[in-house]
């Protein structure tokens, strides 16, 4: 056999390879996308059952809003040991965790008694579990077959939120409507536990291996700058990053927990409110789509900017509706609040990846991702309480209002931000 016939057999051969490669690619980052929306849809779901639950225990909103607040705390500070456990035990065993977490949460909340029953599972159980097929592991499990592409894959895992929304929110309701809550809670157990089966027998071996065409070479620009968690904390940008983070999720959930009782309040339907912020989930992927285009045309500092005005727009008009409620009003708070509700975070995470890239940057993400899970716990408990207390809306409003700003200001003054 000639040199020539080599050569084309070997280049044949590559080019197999490489289809192959991305193919499975395409097939680990559906995988991602479906588990996103899963544990996004699923954790999302509760601000459906809030009311119903409330009213039928005679519980307050502060307690019940406990629950929500609960779940997105043990979430953020799942997020950093999520990694460590998914390098040491692999993608099979972090999923299947976090979804038989989920289905026996559910499963025990349709039988729950008490608000610590309710604070154990839908709080502590689904927190974790959202953490075990959230953000994390998606991101290491994807980087390792998209290498430089990586911010467009979790771009589109990220939208993931709003899939998981639309379906699962007005799911929820219709559910409640000719079920009951507790049954509609079991169907979401039974679901979570079911979908073990089929996830368990995928190609995990082969998932796990990542593509043979990438690596830190195949990012020329790729410069490992020694960054540990330690001298990382010693950055100005470490806290800049940690407290937009902390601020626009204190700002976004103290309203998105009680967004659907607001609209009931309001005069809305139950269904019609529940399937309204469940449409948010479809502009939530215009919006991150829009945020993430406008990032090349006009630049980081600008995009970010714009969407936290147009977040502030959204609070304005949900303090509208109370007033006027109307389906233009409605339509021009879904998508205007709605569509930014998540689409900051890949353009944060891109940053924090650029200034703390290197070999820890996961563990350094994990620990800035605290202060989301942080910031949306102490938001919508937060919330809970400025209902009850006041016994209406408006304080809330005004406090979401405050955090939001909080949230932009360090991409007002903080230079590392600024570039």
């Amino acid at each position: 056999m000639d040199q020539n016939t080599l050569r084309e057999a070997s280049r044949e051969q590559d080019e197999r390879t490489q289809r192959d490669a991305v193919r499975t690619a395409l097939v680990v980052l559906a995988l991602c996308f479906t588990l996103a929306v899963l544990g996004r849809g699923l954790s999302e779901s509760f601000t459906v059952f809030l009311k119903p639950i409330s009213e039928n225990f005679g519980w307050d909103r502060a307690q019940v809003v406990s629950i929500y607040s609960l779940t997105w705390l043990i979430s953020g500070l799942t997020a950093p040991l999520v990694g460590r456990l998914f390098d040491h035990s692999g993608p099979r065993i972090v999923y299947a965790l976090g979804l038989f977490l989920l289905g026996s949460a559910f499963l025990i909340a349709a039988h729950a008694q008490a608000l610590w029953q309710f604070q154990l599972s839908i709080g502590l159980c689904v927190g974790i579990g959202v953490a075990f097929i959230g953000i994390v592991p998606n991101s290491i499990l994807l980087g390792r077959w998209f290498g430089p592409r990586l911010p467009t894959a979790m771009a589109v895992v990220y939208s993931a939120m709003g899939g998981g929304v639309l379906a699962l929110l007005p799911t929820s309701q219709l559910l409640i409507d000719h079920l009951g809550w507790r049954e509609a809670y079991q169907v979401y157990g039974f679901a979570a536990l079911g979908l073990l089966v089929p996830l368990l027998l995928l190609p995990w071996r082969m998932f796990a291996v990542g593509s043979p065409h990438v690596s830190k070479k195949t990012d020329p620009d790729f410069i490992d700058n020694g960054w540990t968690l330690v001298s990382a904390m010693r950055h100005h940008a470490f806290w800049a990053l940690f407290s937009t983070f902390f601020f626009t999720a204190v700002g976004m959930y103290s309203i998105a927990a009680q967004i659907v009782a607001y609209l009931i309040d309001a005069g809305f339907p139950p269904l019609q409110a529940a399937t309204a912020w469940g449409f948010s989930g479809v502009v939530l992927v215009f919006g991150m789509l829009g945020v993430s285009a406008l990032d090349g045309l006009i630049g980081r500092r600008p995009s970010v900017l714009l969407s936290y005005a147009i977040s502030i727009i959204g609070i304005v008009l949900l303090w509208l509706l109370q007033y006027y409620p109307n389906i233009i009003l409605l339509t021009g708070f879904v998508v205007c609040f709605g569509s930014m509700m998540g689409s900051r975070g890949p353009l944060i995470t891109a940053t924090a990846m650029k200034i703390f890239r290197g070999k820890r940057v996961g563990t350094i993400f994990g620990t800035i991702s605290i202060g989301s899970g942080l910031g949306s716990a102490f938001g919508s408990w937060s919330g809970g309480l400025i209902h009850d207390f006041t016994h209406g809306y408006n304080l809330l409003l005004v406090f979401a209002l405050a955090s939001v700003i909080l949230g932009m200001i360090p991409f007002l003054i903080v230079p590392a931000l600024r570039e």
